[in-house]
Parts: structure tokens; C-alpha cells; sequence
């Protein structure tokens, strides 16, 4: 007797790994005309959290929630060389160049570029850091208290005798495990760190004052006061109101006490709270989810990490409507300032650290092409508003930064003009071929509208042939995530609130 034919095996579901960290909203910014809106305004970042917290979720197998993609987080992470300013005066020197855009032939990047002058070991000043280490029991994982030790080991061994370490735990409760200690000490100190264990739930509010208690006790006068938070974001008990938190790191920030956060693990991180942290007390944030990133941050990039060279840099570029007809910024949604808030030295910016290097990208529809972003006006003129510009000028930069000692912020201007164009992307520099691949990535992972026909595969080809020197491989590991993001399903990590991110 013939039997009945045996259904087919169901499809084969990979699981979606549920996601309860959080992250700022990412959402891209939007287009804007040139002749509503023709100045553009936002603070510098050289975070680099969210490269690395997009790392950890390829490498985990899953593409990365959306809103954790900040894309100038990601260029930011990768050096480039930039001209190096002529003096400490002027920490900092703006290169430009403008190209065609890779990923929309009609389209044009406006890249800005500035890279601060570094110090040597010998010309370092003073540090007085303060460790705030959580070691509550979400901490109880390999990729993070023991990472945490094995990364606050790497910063203690560049540490010399002029400077001073304490260290702070909170967990349950909070407490001061290390008085100030001399940074010759090494063998009390690495104890204090060794004796660590995880337990208790996470209170952070009490020990983040403790800890800037201890680094105002201890202030050096013209050296690096610094509070320096490793811990997995996640601040359940002890805090009512995380706004609270944050007006008291930007309180603190007016005694010269920095803050900067080091996030680890994966699965309950609090980036969005990490972040603002860190711009709220004139710091850094970034995510260590290797040793070889803790490396990266703490010895190789020390310099950038800890000492300041500039506060509150801001850029702010104004677009010729008469060779630009529509414009839009890259990244730096968490950034953007108000055009007015530019001359104003009572706002608040991101700070600036020996050997930084930060990147800015801007996407621009040149007057006349038809590549437009957005619809034409209906009533709009079809004659330029202004003259054409007999000095060749596409648009005017211009940055505010203030010196450590200052309180009054220093002017750099320049024109950006058609001796700065570069005609074939392909025969652009290295640096310039790299960032655009690296924002090309950041926007797909985002499922931005205007990446067009340019796919997984354009970027890595793009970043292959863009590597240059890349003694540490930092370079040939985005070419092989960008492979890796490739091969996974196109279905995002789940976020908090069970929603997936872009189809």
C-alpha cells in the first residue's frame, strides 16, 4: 500500500540573538538645500565605541542593530595622515579635498580632515586618574571584569612616577580600594587591580562621585585630571534618573576633571548612557572587546586617549548655492549644534586628544547636475542667487577650538575651492579612498536610502585597494568584516524593544 508523500522539512530559521542593549537613535541626517540652509554646524567626536561594538556583533555572527552604527565613530576609528599643524598654537591644520562620491556618480564628498599634533612620552604632563571599575555581577564574564584588569594592567605599565593612580569600585556598595598611589608603585597597584572580584548589583551614581572627589583632592595643576569608567552600562539600581547623572559629569567637567568611558561586553551595554557620559564630561568613549583593542586604546593611542591638546572644537561650513544646490552630513547626528552656537564659547564641544585624527564627510549635489537628492522647487529660480564665484570657491570652512588653559576660543578659516578637487576618486589618496569605504559600510549597515548600486562588494574592493601601510592590520580587518557582513542574513540583531532594524 502506497503511503502518503512525507512533507517537506521546514526552511531552516536562523535565530535572531535578542538585543537588550541600548543605543542612541542613529536615524540619518537629512538632506538639505543650499538655498534654505546653506550652513552646517556640529561639534568634533573622536569616540570610536561604535566600530568596535559593530565588530563585536559581526564577529558574533549577527549584523548590528541599526542604531549602533555611528558612522563617523567608525571613520574616526582608523588613523590617517593628515598635515600636521607647524605649532602647539594651532594644534591642528584642515585638509580638504573634493571627490566624486563612490557609491552615486552624480554626487560629490566634501572630506575635511585635521589630525592633532602628538607629544612624546618625555613631554607628557602629569596624570592623576582615577579608576572607577564596576565590578557588580554582571561583570561576571570573561570579556569583561577580567578584561577590565587586563586592560587597566596595559595603562598602568605606561604610567611613570610623577603620576598618581586611585582606584573606585561600585557594585552594591562603593569605596576606595587604592588611595593615590605613584605610578612607580606598579607592583601595590596591579595587587589592588589583581584583588578585584565581581558581585552585587550595579549602583554607579555613588562611586562616580567618589571617584571625582578623589581626582579633585588629588589635581594637578596643568597636568591630566581624570576619571577614567570601565563597566558594561548597566546602571539598574542606585540611579532614578540618568539626566541626573549627566548634569553632574557636566558640573564636575567645570573643575577640570575629565571623564572617559571604556565599555565592555555585549548583551545589556548602555551606549546611549556611555556616550553622553562622555560628551558630557569633555572625554572619550570607547569599547574594548578585545585585549588587542585594550592595546590600541590605552598604549598605542595614549596620547589621544588621555591628554587634551584642544576643548570644544566645533566646525561649522557654509555651501555656495551658486556651485552647491543640495548638501547632507555623514554621520555626527549626536553632534549637530545650532548655527548660532558656533560663536558662542558657553556651548559645549568634543575635545580633542594628542596624534587624533578626525574626519568629517559631506555629501553635495553640485549647482546644475542631476543628481538632486531631493525634488526641484516648483517656484524655485532657475538663475543662481548669488555670482558665480570668480575664486573658484565651493564652500567656506571654519573651526573654533579652545587651548587647555583658555576659556576663549581661537578662529581657523579656509576656502574650499576647485584647487582642491580631485577629479578621479580612483586616483584619490589612500586615506580619502578609505574613509569613504568605511562610510559606504556605516551606511549600509544602516539601510540608508542613497547608497544606490553600491553593495558589500564595492566596499571592500574599495578599502582593499586602500589599506596603504597598515602596521597593525586594523585596515585588513574592516576589508574581512565587510566580507563577513556580506555572508550573514540580512536580518539585524533584535532590538530592545523587540522591533528588528532595517529589512
Amino acid at each position: 500500500m502506497r503511503g502518503f508523500a512525507s512533507a517537506p522539512p521546514p526552511p531552516l530559521m536562523l535565530p535572531q540573538p535578542e538585543v537588550r542593549d541600548k543605543f542612541p537613535d542613529a536615524k540619518p541626517n537629512p538632506v538639505k538645500l543650499v538655498a534654505e540652509e546653506p550652513v552646517s554646524t556640529f561639534s568634533a567626536d573622536v569616540d570610536t565605541a561604535s566600530y568596535t561594538v559593530v565588530r563585536k556583533f559581526l564577529n558574533d555572527g549577527a549584523l548590528p542593530p541599526a542604531d549602533a552604527v555611528r558612522i563617523e565613530e567608525m571613520v574616526n576609528y582608523f588613523d590617517y595622515s593628515y598635515p600636521l599643524p607647524d605649532n602647539r598654537a594651532q594644534p591642528f591644520r584642515p585638509s580638504v579635498a573634493v571627490y566624486q562620491t563612490p557609491w552615486n556618480p552624480d554626487t560629490q564628498i566634501v572630506h575635511i580632515g585635521i589630525k592633532g599634533f602628538d607629544i612624546q612620552r618625555s613631554e607628557r604632563p602629569t596624570a592623576n586618574l582615577v579608576f572607577l571599575l564596576d565590578v557588580s555581577g554582571s561583570m561576571d564574564e570573561p570579556n569583561k571584569l577580567p578584561l577590565v584588569k587586563k586592560a587597566m594592567r596595559m595603562l598602568v605599565n605606561e604610567l611613570d612616577a610623577k603620576d598618581r593612580v586611585s582606584i573606585v569600585v561600585y557594585a552594591g556598595a562603593a569605596g576606595v580600594v587604592l588611595e593615590p598611589t605613584p605610578g612607580s608603585e606598579k607592583g601595590k597597584i596591579l595587587a589592588a587591580i589583581d584583588d578585584l572580584t565581581p558581585g552585587g548589583s550595579t549602583a554607579g551614581a555613588e562611586g562616580i562621585r567618589q571617584a571625582y572627589q578623589l581626582a579633585r583632592s588629588g589635581f594637578v595643576k596643568d597636568g591630566v585630571n581624570r576619571v577614567i569608567l570601565a563597566t558594561d552600562g548597566d546602571f539598574n539600581v542606585g540611579i532614578t534618573d540618568p539626566n541626573q547623572l549627566e548634569d553632574f559629569v557636566a558640573r564636575e567637567r567645570e573643575s577640570g576633571v575629565t571623564l572617559t568611558c571604556l565599555g565592555f561586553g555585549i548583551g545589556n551595554y548602555n551606549d546611549a548612557l556611555m556616550q553622553k557620559l562622555a560628551q558630557k564630561g569633555n572625554g572619550n568613549a570607547a569599547y574594548i572587546d578585545t585585549i588587542n583593542e585594550a592595546r590600541k586604546v590605552l598604549v598605542e593611542q595614549i596620547g589621544g586617549t588621555l591628554f587634551t591638546i584642544a576643548k570644544d572644537v566645533k566646525f561649522q561650513i557654509e555651501f555656495n548655492p551658486s556651485r552647491v544646490s543640495e548638501y547632507r552630513l555623514v554621520g555626527y547626528e549626536t553632534r549637530l549644534l545650532n548655527r548660532e552656537d558656533f560663536n558662542n564659547d558657553k556651548v559645549d564641544a568634543g575635545d580633542i586628544g594628542a596624534g587624533h585624527a578626525v574626519t568629517a564627510l559631506y555629501e553635495i549635489v553640485p549647482a546644475g547636475s542631476n543628481g538632486h537628492l531631493m525634488d526641484p522647487l516648483r517656484y524655485q529660480s532657475k538663475t543662481p542667487v548669488v555670482p558665480t564665484s570668480s575664486t573658484g570657491e565651493i564652500a567656506f570652512l571654519r573651526m573654533r577650538y579652545k587651548l587647555q588653559a583658555e576659556s576663549q576660543s581661537r578662529l581657523i578659516e579656509r576656502p574650499v575651492t576647485d584647487r582642491d578637487k580631485v577629479e578621479d576618486v580612483r586616483g584619490a589618496g589612500e586615506d580619502l579612498r578609505f574613509a569613504a569605504a568605511v562610510a559606504g559600510f556605516g551606511q549600509l549597515l544602516r539601510n540608508d536610502p542613497y547608497m544606490k548600486n553600491f553593495g558589500y562588494k564595492d566596499v571592500a574592493e574599495l578599502a582593499n585597494g586602500a589599506k596603504g601601510r597598515d602596521p597593525f592590520g586594523y585596515r585588513s580587518e574592516f576589508v574581512q568584516l565587510v566580507k563577513l557582513a556580506q555572508a550573514l542574513p540580512s536580518i539585524p540583531a533584535l532590538e530592545q524593544d523587540g522591533q528588528g532594524g532595517p529589512d
